[in-house]
């Protein structure tokens, strides 16, 4: 079979994901055009443009199926290159538009929820990485279309809702052996990016609880960095830096992938704080490494893990850090006793147990496109 894949706007987890399916149907001939993750704006907009009139001679070949990000601004791209309306085509959804919670950074514009919106409309078949991807997908496409004024076609969700489906990203399993350090204190690990929607303010509120109350716990706080930082990160290295040295093991960046896995293999927690996550590719990499996951009970979090491993997701931020740095010190305790529970399987995450249904998928939308 002969697959175009577009990605427009390649991040990390948009390319893990590529080079996963690439590998595991390897007997498939795969085309992939990739912009780079930057220029947002830009970006979702302009990928059309750029492809259809730098890329023509690829895309106008024959190819027995049509894969795209949510990103990709694909009734344009059919607008300026024809041939691809007759491929059957399946867009993928990493995220949505219409669940980003709110940033000062932000302009108000409701265009990128529109090009998702049309997107999905072009698409044959419409996957999510979440059930909590594809609901808050489909509410905010209802709301949306109740805020226009007039000539809003009648049937648009009953046409998405049945076309779409739930297929996580998979996972890479990490080949190291946990190396725990029993007699250590608690290793927590915070791995996300470093941006205002992972809520990095929460995670500091509860740190200043935990070890102000004497609790005995050592901090991993790693992720990708950008040139504009929350304030609050400063503030946070500085306190743990001056009042708690001891405590703070990692900070910032991990470039080396093989540290980074290593430092996955010697964590007892992998905390979140975030507000925003479709999948949690950051925690569930980090639970495949045999970390236990501390979560709150908001976004997909619920869908993948039990509730004991969940902590009550609040609005108030004071009333959700006293939440977590309760079940933070109830772990460390469990440490020192030497009873900290295992981590949950993820193994329903790797692609030997997705395959299949990816298989399926790609089927289903060969079929659903035959039968237009």
């Amino acid at each position: 079979m002969k697959i175009l894949l577009l990605s427009a706007y390649d991040a990390a987890s948009h390319r893990h994901w590529c080079e996963v399916l690439e590998q595991h149907f390897d007997q498939d001939q795969w085309t992939v055009l990739r912009l780079p993750a930057r220029y947002f704006s830009w970006r979702v907009r302009g990928n059309s443009l750029s492809w259809a009139f730098s890329e023509r001679d690829i895309l106008s070949q024959e190819y027995d199926l049509l894969i795209a990000t949510s990103m990709v601004d694909l009734s344009s791209l059919r607008g300026f290159v024809p041939s691809l309306a007759s491929i059957p085509t399946l867009v993928y959804f990493h995220e949505n538009q219409f669940a980003y919670p709110a940033s000062q950074q932000q302009h108000s514009s409701i265009e990128p929820q529109i090009l998702n919106l049309y997107t999905a409309l072009a698409a044959d078949r419409v996957v999510f990485n979440s059930d909590y991807n594809r609901q808050t997908f489909l509410s905010g496409v209802g709301a949306l279309l109740k805020k226009m004024p007039d000539q809003v076609p009648p049937g648009l969700m009953e046409r998405l809702a049945p076309i779409s489906d739930i297929l996580p990203v998979p996972l890479r399993f990490p080949e190291l052996k946990a190396a725990r350090d029993i007699k250590a204190p608690l290793q927590v690990l915070w791995n996300h990016r470093w941006e205002y929607d992972k809520a990095p303010e929460r995670l500091f509120a509860a740190i200043k609880r935990v070890l102000g109350a004497g609790v005995k716990i050592e901090l991993h706080i790693v992720g990708q960095q950008f040139r504009q930082l929350p304030p609050v990160f400063a503030e946070m290295e500085a306190y743990l830096r001056e009042s708690y040295p001891g405590a703070l093991k990692h900070w910032g960046f991990i470039e080396d992938s093989a540290a980074y896995q290593q430092l996955l293999s010697s964590c007892d927690i992998a905390l979140s704080t975030a507000l925003h996550d479709f999948q949690g590719m950051a925690v569930l990499e980090a639970v495949a490494a045999g970390c236990i996951p501390l979560l709150p009970n908001r976004l997909c979090y619920s869908e993948w893990f039990a509730d004991t491993y969940l902590y009550p997701g609040l609005e108030d931020v004071e009333q959700e850090a006293d939440a977590l740095a309760s079940q933070l010190s109830e772990l460390a305790r469990l440490k020192e006793i030497a009873q900290l529970p295992s981590a949950p399987s993820v193994e329903r995450f790797s692609i030997a147990c997705l395959g299949q249904q990816y298989s399926q998928a790609f089927a289903e939308t060969i079929h659903s496109h035959a039968n237009l």
